[in-house]
This record gives structure tokens, C-alpha cells and sequence, in this order.
């Protein structure tokens, strides 16, 4: 049982790693998107 409890632990803390990684990859897709909108309406308004 024991031997099996650390492989579960294992197994959650990579899921969440995981996860983790996941979510900061789409922020870092918003962010991106979002400095693009931006530079967009800057250049518009400079015309």
C-alpha cells in the first residue's frame, strides 16, 4: 500500500504541474493578443 501511495502523490503533482503550465500558456496568449490590440489602436490613432 505504501509503495502505491507514493505513485498517487506523484501522479497529482504532476497533474497540477500540468495544469499550471496550461493556464500560464493562455495568459501569456492574452497578453500577446491584447499588446496587439493595443499597437493596433495606437496606430490607427496616429492617422
Amino acid at each position: 500500500m505504501q509503495g502505491n501511495v507514493i505513485y498517487y502523490l506523484l501522479g497529482i503533482l504532476a497533474i497540477i504541474y500540468l495544469a499550471v503550465l496550461f493556464k500560464n500558456k493562455r495568459g501569456r496568449r492574452e497578453r500577446k493578443s491584447r499588446k496587439f490590440m493595443d499597437g493596433k489602436r495606437k496606430h490607427e490613432n496616429n492617422q
